[in-house]
């Protein structure tokens, strides 16, 4: 082997190496939350999350033995669809929303999440829908982008603008809510400014003060990660 060949051979070795170590580096950062934050999610199981059981008002028109009974089976159908693979939430297309075994008042919000093509989803606050996630290009969508409040009917509900990234990448979230108002960020830029999040199942009646915080499907494959939380007074 002439040098210039053993140079290369080792340049490609040491490059190689450095790769590893870089992605064994972000691998790390997979899942642990910033300073100030909890992570609702461990990156190995679904331990602090539960199955979805009707909504904030059927549940509460339930005896506490009624519940549990409904829990219990939707708790088990929660495991039959949404999985972890490599630190990240999969889910099947099948099945029902994963939810926050807490209810949550105010808070601070991040989450990573992807979708697949003509993908269609959402985050429930405090069981409500919601922050829409979205394929831009799905039908429904129309081209607006993902983040707005898409259920409300008296206050805003489409994005400030379009942030997402392509379809297959993956997107970041930070949302907040305190009070009636959510704020959201998508992958760094305003995308709601300080709106009311209207009652979804009660339209008569203002957000609920506390509820879970659900990750919705909607017939697709999800993606989610790095799911973290911070309460606020």
């Amino acid at each position: 082997m002439t040098t210039l060949k053993r140079v290369a051979t080792m340049c490609a070795v040491l490059m190689a190496v450095s790769a590893l170590n870089f992605a064994e580096a972000e691998e790390c950062k997979l899942n642990q939350p910033p300073e100030g934050y909890t992570a609702l999610f461990n990156g190995k199981d679904l331990t602090g999350w539960k199955g979805l059981v009707g909504n904030p008002k059927t549940r509460a028109k339930m005896s506490p033995e009624e519940l549990a009974k409904a829990q219990k089976k939707a708790d088990q159908e929660m495991r039959d669809h949404w999985n972890i693979v490599d630190g990240v939430i999969v889910f099947d297309g099948k099945g029902k929303s994963l939810c926050t075994a807490k209810d949550y008042k105010n808070f601070d919000l991040l989450v990573d999440w992807k979708i697949k093509k003509d993908g269609d989803s959402g985050i429930y606050l405090r069981g409500s829908p919601q922050v829409q996630i979205w394929d831009p290009a799905v039908k429904a969508a129309n081209g607006v982008g993902s983040g707005g409040l898409y259920n409300n009917k008296k206050n805003p509900d489409k994005p400030l603008l379009t942030a997402d990234n392509p379809v297959g990448e993956w997107n970041t979230f930070r949302i907040k809510m305190v009070g009636e108002k959510v704020s959201v960020w998508l992958n760094g830029k305003l995308v709601v400014d300080d709106t009311t999040l209207e009652n979804y199942w009660e339209r008569d009646k203002p957000i609920y003060e506390t509820g879970q915080i659900e990750l919705q499907n909607h017939g697709n494959t999800l993606y989610f990660r790095n799911v973290f939380i911070k309460e606020l007074d």
